[in-house]
């Protein structure tokens, strides 16, 4: 088996452990019992929403390439989903280049370039969304010190992105020369898988499509910010809207380190402590997780495994 897998898995399992760790049942299932059902199917309704529109946004960027129709995107889109959460140690990333590419002409490598795109635009959207509330509100200074951090090295990538596109023919003889050292016929082979993959970049050096680009992810997280604060109220607690965005962020932190299928110990781990920033007791706080963790796993299933047999 593989060492990251095991590694992967093995972390889950520690996680798990300490998400648990002086949790009492007792009191986590009384907190589920008085759960608002109506605020619960209004945070799925926001999960949902995310989804289709993480899809739409992801064929603005395969534009350039190919324009492909909205129900393939989405049908590439949510069995992509089931594998990043299906596969450990994030392998399922490779799943939506693969599918579109058997459904299109675009190259793996150039969709594998647009899925780049789509990390570095949510990247900008959420740390800019942070920033902006670690202005607003008094927030633990490593959160602020990590935001800004990760927002110059997000510019600093996108910068060399446009780079690559802008300086394509210098981009290729400095990575022809590099790559000369290989045997000739694998030294071809690789160049083009390069260049298709910096193809994938096209979507950014459009100053208009990248401006929109960034409102749409601005939207995308926006709406995962609404499922959470729906999710937070009908556990009745009484917290701010910008607790949600703390939460969101803490949990992309915490599902981006590789681990067990479907994001199980880092997930709950991850909320448990960005609720505990606001004082929610522990038996709460996993509850919230646990729930949370369910409802988005259901979604991710249920259209992974609904639009299986339109990708076969």
């Amino acid at each position: 088996m593989n060492k990251k897998l095991l590694f992967g898995i093995g972390l889950g399992i520690v996680l798990i452990f300490f998400s648990v760790r002086g949790v009492n049942f007792g009191e986590a299932l009384s907190c589920m019992k008085e759960i608002d059902p109506g605020y619960v199917v209004l945070s799925l309704f926001f999960i949902v929403l995310m989804q289709a529109l993480r899809s739409y946004r992801w064929g603005i960027i395969l534009q350039p390439l190919e324009k492909i129709d909205p129900f393939t995107l989405f049908a590439v889109t949510s069995v992509g989903f089931l594998a990043i959460a299906a596969i450990p140690a994030r392998i399922g990333e490779l799943a939506r280049p693969y599918l579109i590419a058997q459904k299109s002409s675009v190259k793996i490598s150039s969709a594998l370039g647009t899925v780049i795109v789509e990390r570095v635009l949510d990247s900008v959207a959420v740390l800019t969304i942070t920033i902006t509330v670690l202005i607003l509100q008094d927030l633990p200074s490593w959160m602020i010190k990590s935001g800004i951090i990760f927002f110059i090295l997000t510019l600093l990538l996108i910068a060399c992105m446009i780079g690559l596109i802008w300086r394509r023919e210098a981009a290729v003889r400095i990575i022809d020369r590099i790559l000369r050292r290989l045997p000739g016929g694998l030294c071809e082979k690789v160049n083009k898988v390069i260049l298709h993959f910096i193809d994938g970049f096209q979507a950014i050096t459009d100053v208009k499509r990248l401006l929109y680009l960034l409102f749409l992810s601005a939207v995308v997280w926006l709406v995962d910010v609404a499922a959470i604060y729906a999710l937070l109220l009908a556990f009745g607690f009484n917290l701010p809207v910008w607790a949600a965005l703390v939460v969101m962020v803490i949990l992309l932190a915490g599902i981006a380190i590789p681990t067990a299928p479907g994001f199980i110990g880092n997930w709950h781990y991850a909320c448990i402590l960005a609720l505990s920033l606001f004082g929610v007791a522990r038996p709460e706080a996993f509850s919230f997780a646990l729930v949370y963790h369910f409802l988005s796993m259901a979604v991710v299933i249920i259209l992974g495994v609904g639009f299986l047999p339109f990708n076969r």
